[in-house]
């Protein structure tokens, strides 16, 4: 565990994907950051996970999806499902 971040290397590799799509709260990424800073095994994963990202960014910027998986994609974000638990 790296004191300064307050994380350790398990903690950040479960959240590289979200920190490497901007997608971690301001605070985690703080801390997934300083850690970082910090670890070099774990800044090489990162640094792995962005060259991987950005390879398949250039492989696939001339093919779009289909519009009707575009569609099923729109429809299962947009709708809302509910359970309901009887205890």
């Amino acid at each position: 565990m790296s004191r300064e971040s307050g994380v350790d290397c398990a903690d950040v590799l479960l959240r590289l994907i979200e920190f490497v799509d901007n997608e971690s709260l301001p605070l985690d990424a703080d801390r997934i950051q300083a850690h970082l800073d910090e670890c070099g095994s774990c800044l090489a994963e990162y640094d792995h996970n962005v060259l991987v990202k950005a390879l398949i960014r250039r492989a696939c910027v001339r093919q779009n999806a289909p519009d009707e998986l575009r569609t099923q994609i729109l429809t299962r974000i947009t709708s809302v499902t509910m359970v309901r638990r009887e205890e």
